[in-house]
């Protein structure tokens, strides 16, 4: 794990805890939500059995890597700014309205659960949603990677800037989605939109990759303390 460094700041950290339990109780709702959601369904065939559990684990995984990264990221990131705690109440209502915005999707394989909603609207409003929890973990890595802050340790620098890079780009693909060509364009019996969503899956594996691989060369290669 990154370094965090010590200094005058430890001593205005200690709501840190209690920010925390609060986000993994909202990640945990948030998860819990849509999986009371597969229960309360009632498949009428094997189809529609798997097209449930394929959506419901679409859900998970955009969830449980938002998660992963945030807790990261809140390991060494203060919060005790304004504009810090800012973006990470919006964050929070992002991810506490997640499973209701997500239920409004059929994603082709399903009927939606309401049928007078435009499902291109739907599914629009969701993609800004995710993609605006992305721009914020970007802003959040953006600001390990001032080195003024001296928040992590020098060597680690490049990894955070190509994982803000990769945020960025996994909210930009989530914004762009909106676009109506992709809504328009059908792959099978689904959007385009929604193949767009899958990639930032292959984005995020890519950033996990390379973060073990720097953090393997800095097990193996330790900074030394120039006045030790």
């Amino acid at each position: 794990m990154p370094e965090i460094s010590s200094g005058p700041r430890d001593t205005a950290q200690h709501p840190r805890p209690r920010i925390q339990s609060l986000s993994d109780l909202i990640f945990g709702l948030a998860l819990s939500i849509g999986a009371l959601n597969l229960i309360s369904s009632k498949p009428a065939d094997t189809q529609t059995l798997f097209g449930n559990i394929a959506t419901f684990g679409f859900s998970f995984l955009i969830l449980i890597f938002v998660w992963f990264r945030y807790t990261e990221i809140m390991s060494v990131l203060p919060v005790e700014t304004t504009g810090t705690r800012a973006l990470n109440t919006i964050m929070l209502f992002l991810v506490a309205i997640e499973p209701y915005l997500f239920n409004q999707i059929s994603f082709g394989f399903t009927s939606p659960s309401n049928p007078t909603l435009s499902q291109d609207a739907a599914s629009a409003t969701y993609a800004l949603g995710i993609g605006a929890i992305w721009a914020i973990l970007a802003a959040f890595t953006h600001i390990l990677t001032i080195e003024e802050r001296n928040l992590v340790a020098p060597d680690l620098f490049s990894e955070y800037r190509l994982l803000r890079n990769l945020e960025i780009v996994i909210a930009a693909i989530f914004f762009v989605s909106v676009l109506p060509p992709f809504w328009n364009t059908v792959l099978g019996n689904t959007s385009l939109r929604y193949a767009l969503w899958g990639l930032t899956f292959f984005v995020r594996r890519t950033g996990n990759l390379y973060s073990r691989l720097v953090q393997k060369r800095h097990r193996r290669n330790p900074p030394t303390d120039p006045g030790g």
